[in-house]
């Protein structure tokens, strides 16, 4: 689960009926929805939400670093309201689904020093690939 909008409030993030919409989207239930997907259910709460808007606000929550923004196999970038738990993506190669993995253990350990080449390392990001539930039925 999200917690989005506590933290945005938090740091004084100038709240427009707009932004309010776009963050509610994105808190909650955690999933990493396309910036159309988050369009879609905004027009929901709040008809008049136009694209721009929807895209300008994905773009300050990325810039702010309230939002991890995704992109995956070349297929629309999504946006992961999760950025403050530290975390890998298991990703479906056929239908795009993505969930969040709880890393096991430290992921720096599996990088010996003298396997990094002089690299300070800051983050590590780890994505596992394969098919998903339904995607693994429909293939059986």
């Amino acid at each position: 689960m999200s917690d989005l909008l506590g933290r945005l409030r938090e740091r004084g993030w100038r709240m427009t009926s707009q932004r309010r919409v776009v963050a509610e989207v994105l808190d909650g239930e955690h999933v990493h929805l396309t910036a159309d997907e988050v369009h879609a259910r905004a027009v929901e709460r709040l008809p008049e939400i136009s694209r721009a808007t929807v895209y300008n606000a994905l773009g300050e929550l990325v810039a702010l670093g309230e939002v991890v923004e995704l992109s995956t196999d070349g297929r629309a970038k999504r946006y992961d309201p999760n950025a403050r738990h530290p975390h890998h993506h298991l990703v479906c190669s056929r239908c795009g689904t993505i969930r969040d993995v709880p890393p096991a253990g430290d992921p720096m350990a599996g990088l010996p020093e003298e396997e990094r080449f002089g690299f300070t390392v800051s983050k590590v990001e780890v994505t596992y690939r394969g098919l998903c539930p339904s995607c693994a039925g429909r293939a059986a």
